[in-house]
């Protein structure tokens, strides 16, 4: 196998090398984090006429951003119902029908902005891996359709056919949802933030955040940027002086192929859709545009465990797709999710016209770019615009053991047959 690395930094194109910020800088809003949530804030912010200066860390997208499946969902794992029984009908149904419409922002920002990001929206297939799973499905789709989401419930046959392989009970295909290279995408919101007159920087971690005479003041390495308001959007990587919100870090990997053969792309999700499973501990499937297979689940590369989830991966490729059996693997990696307790995502005030945003539990594309244009909006004098109530952060039960429990019980799954 070639040397680990992430597929995305691969395919992206040419990285954006912004400036670190130089001294005093001062602006409307900053923006801490340069992921999807961020990046969408301060494009609305720009195209709004607002200044508006984004701090990043490391490099755009290099957290969750630039390590995520690039599923373009409608909704969050936990199905509408739950999502109404956990935050009550109002709250619920509301968060519900903004990330049912997330999809349509995401792809009309993409088609508005020219974004060259390997964008496919011919839907996505969560697979039944089991009878139970089925009936899993069966339930979600019936909330669907209440919902009047154009969803479909399909057999086993038509699921083979859809993916290439025998090994799904059936599937649930929502036709709203497709797939992007996530970290293309992120970039090109970055680049789309520019031309609108968003100032971004790259490799400037916070290391101070102050409030001070009523303004709040990120200070760098570099420099520094005064603004009435600030929007932590770090997630699952706050780095410096950004405060993360409490969640649990669960970890995700992907292998990535090498492009498949004629013959084999014909017959392997000839639809280009992308999948995933209903088992506890979940597999994802996708093309990319290239026709490398995706294949990822719950674990870290980077701990005692990786060697056990790349084995296991190589295993399930070759059960999975009995003819891609020994195909070399061009990448891998793995990135980390903010999975909150109630696997809702979390807005809190963190201070005087600041917010802190995140949680979306291993959905990030959509809910981003949904709660970064809410953020925007928030920042402009909108109270009512985030899909969730702004609400004081709650401590996580137990993150860390929480987070070995997921790991030990990815690393004991995948000691088993694939």
């Amino acid at each position: 196998m070639k040397a680990i690395q992430n597929l995305w930094r691969m395919t992206c194109g040419p990285a954006l090398n912004l400036a670190p910020v130089e001294g005093e800088v001062a602006a409307d809003v900053v923006v801490i984090g340069g992921g999807f949530t961020g990046l969408s804030a301060a494009l609305h912010l720009a195209e709004s006429g607002v200044r508006v200066v984004l701090l990043e860390a490391e490099t755009i997208g290099h957290g969750g951003s630039g390590r995520n499946v690039g599923l373009v969902n409608a909704g969050l794992w936990t199905p509408p119902d739950e999502v109404e029984a956990a935050m009550g009908v109002a709250d619920g149904q509301r968060l519900n029908a903004a990330l049912a419409a997330g999809p349509e922002l995401v792809f009309d920002l993409i088609s508005r902005h020219g974004i060259d990001c390997e964008a496919v929206r011919n839907g996505t297939l969560h697979l039944a891996h089991s009878a139970a799973g089925l009936r899993d499905l069966r339930s979600r789709h019936e909330q669907q359709v209440r919902r009047q989401a154009p969803v479909r419930l399909l057999d086993a046959a038509e699921t083979a056919r859809r993916v290439g392989s025998d090994r799904f009970a059936g599937a649930l295909w929502d036709g709203r949802a497709g797939t992007i290279q996530p970290l293309a995408y992120a970039m090109g919101l970055a680049r789309a933030a520019i031309a609108a007159g968003a100032k971004i920087h790259e490799a400037s971690p916070a290391t101070s955040i102050e409030r001070d005479g009523g303004q709040w003041t990120v200070r760098t390495a570099t420099g520094k940027v005064r603004a009435e308001r600030l929007i932590q959007a770090t997630n699952g990587y706050a780095a410096g002086a950004a405060r993360p919100g409490p969640f649990t870090p669960v970890h995700y990997f992907q292998l990535a192929t090498e492009p498949l053969s004629p013959a084999q792309r014909g017959s392997i999700l000839p639809g280009g859709e992308g999948c995933w499973d209903t088992a506890t501990v979940m597999t994802s499937y996708r093309l990319d545009r290239a026709g490398r297979l995706l294949l990822g689940s719950v674990g870290n590369l980077e701990d005692l465990g990786a060697r056990v989830h790349r084995n296991w991966a190589r295993r399930r490729i070759a059960a999975t797709f009995p003819s891609l059996a020994g195909i070399g693997i061009e990448a891998a990696w793995s990135g980390r999710i903010a999975m909150t307790g109630d696997h809702m995502p979390k807005v809190a005030e963190i201070g005087p016209g600041a917010v802190s945003i995140w949680g979306y539990s291993g959905r990030g594309i959509s809910p981003g770019t949904v709660f970064g244009r809410a953020a925007a909006g928030w920042a402009m004098g909108d109270s009512d615009t985030f899909p969730v109530p702004i609400r004081p952060e709650q401590p996580e039960t137990l993150p860390k053991l929480r987070a070995l429990y997921y790991e030990t019980g990815a690393v004991l799954t995948h000691m088993l047959p694939a």
